[in-house]
């Protein structure tokens, strides 16, 4: 039989073509906004503010400055936004594998039907995990080339700039070393060390410094120090931020890393080009000690002379150690005084050998004027008669005159009455020879006495005679020229 009830009449009311109200149902449908609201409300409600612990994953930083990212677990993902003014104040960059605390509230996405956290406050979740991801950013800024670019370090800088807080303990240190070790010009950079902004102040400033031009009105560092005090890994994080590693790896000046104390290592260390234990010893390696610079100099300049009086004091030594062993002047002189003492005997006896052959030469030959006239006479004929030889022509007749001068001069100094005219007397024998002798002349009968002016007979043993005048003297002998007193 054929069903003659109308479409949609089915009196059952299990459903129809067009919707219809239902016995009892007073509520009208809602639109899928409503329903989006109302569940944005009740989300929003329920759970206002919440921490989350989870790892981030597809970290995205829009445009407008907002960043967009999902926190997942073992079992579960959950959207999560932070908008541009939190982001803003992060203290450390939100990357992919960062397992972090996020504070925020709950709440729905109704353009994509779901639901995820607006994160207010983000923070690393626990020390392991920062060290993870300070790790994870050290091998990535090692693989860029960042790290072990080391510069030389100038040895004596002129400007020193410092990049830390102006109010902290640190400055002080600082500036209280360089006054001690080294007076220099310094220049600070004041700068956040620690919280929101921290690591854009620092690299700001490294690169300011950097920025300057050599000559300017503000004088560009020789050396830089990136410095602030000790603290946890927290408190130290802004040097380990990018911005931070990448202003220090490429600064144009030498960095000093003083970051912390001994035990502290952050990347700003890694990326600088010497690492200080503290501020303070980043201030004793900044500079020399002047002091000890001047005692360096002062033992350059002894050593100096030194090396250049050596030669002069060794040849100094060489000198009186040959000196030492030459000879002395008495030394030298005594061969030859004893050769004079030997020549002045030998001349002395000489001289009295030669007298007494002069004196018995002249006994012998009996000289006397006229002899000496007559062998004047003589050679002067021989000279104006003989022949000049070849000899006389290599030497003039003056030298011959001369010589023969000398001879007749010498012939008169020798003549044997010469030294009557001084008061001398001549004995003589019965011969006329010169008696020299006592005995001889005892032994003669009669023996003459001859004077300057005359000439007597004495008897040996008797008195003389009264000389007689020479006037009334008998000459004897022409040639001899004796005079006989009787």
């Amino acid at each position: 039989m054929a069903d003659d009830t109308p479409y949609g009449d089915d009196a059952s009311g299990d459903g129809g073509l067009v919707a219809k109200g239902r016995d009892g149902d007073n509520a009208a449908p809602l639109s899928i906004t409503a329903i989006s609201q109302a569940l944005k409300r009740t989300v929003e409600d329920r759970f206002g503010f919440v921490r989350l612990r989870g790892e981030l994953s597809g970290v995205k930083r829009a445009a407008s400055g907002h960043v967009y990212m999902a926190l997942k677990d073992e079992g579960a993902v959950l959207d999560a936004v932070m908008w541009r003014g939190n982001a803003g104040r992060l203290p450390f960059q939100p990357e992919d594998g960062i397992e972090v605390v996020a504070s925020g509230k709950l709440t729905t996405y109704p353009g994509r039907s779901k639901y995820q956290i607006v994160v207010d406050r983000m923070e690393i979740a626990g020390e392991g995990a920062l060290l993870a991801l300070l790790e994870k950013n050290r091998k990535k800024f090692e693989a860029e080339g960042l790290f072990g670019n080391v510069r030389r370090l100038p040895f004596a800088p002129k400007v020193i700039g410092v990049v830390t807080s102006p109010t902290g303990a640190v400055i002080r240190d600082i500036l209280h070393r360089l006054e001690e070790r080294f007076p220099t010009h310094v220049l600070v950079w004041p700068v956040l060390v620690q919280g929101q902004g921290a690591a854009e102040q620092v690299a700001a400033a490294v690169r300011g410094f950097g920025a300057l031009e050599p000559g300017g009105a503000v004088p560009r560092p020789d050396l830089l120090i990136v410095a602030r005090g000790g603290g946890s890994i927290e408190d130290l994080w802004a040097f380990n931020e990018e911005p931070v590693v990448r202003a220090v790896a490429e600064s144009p000046i030498p960095v000093i890393s003083a970051v912390g104390h001994e035990t502290d290592t952050t990347l700003c260390d890694f990326a600088a080009d010497k690492r200080a234990p503290t501020p303070t010893a980043a201030a004793e390696i900044a500079v020399p000690v002047k002091r000890e610079l001047e005692a360096t100099l002062d033992d350059l300049a002894l050593r100096q002379r030194k090396v250049v009086r050596r030669p002069l004091d060794l040849g100094r030594e060489r000198l009186e150690a040959r000196v030492q062993r030459l000879p002395g002047a008495e030394q030298l002189l005594q061969p030859h005084a004893q050769r004079l003492d030997d020549l002045g005997a030998r001349l002395r006896q000489g001289l009295v050998d030669r007298a007494a052959k002069g004196r018995e030469r002249l006994a012998e030959a009996r000289l006397s004027p006229g002899i000496l006239r007559g062998a004047l006479r003589d050679a002067s004929q021989r000279l104006t008669s003989a022949r000049l030889v070849p000899a006389l022509v290599t030497r003039p007749i003056s030298e011959r005159r001369q010589q023969l001068g000398a001879l007749a001069r010498l012939a008169e100094q020798l003549h044997p009455e010469k030294p009557l005219a001084r008061g001398y007397a001549m004995v003589l024998d019965g011969d006329g020879k010169a008696v020299t002798t006592a005995a001889v002349a005892g032994n003669e009968p009669v023996l003459g006495i001859r004077f300057s002016d005359g000439e007597i007979r004495a008897v040996p043993g008797d008195s003389p005679r009264k000389p007689r005048k020479a006037a009334k003297a008998k000459p004897r002998d022409a040639d001899s020229g004796q005079t006989e007193l009787f």
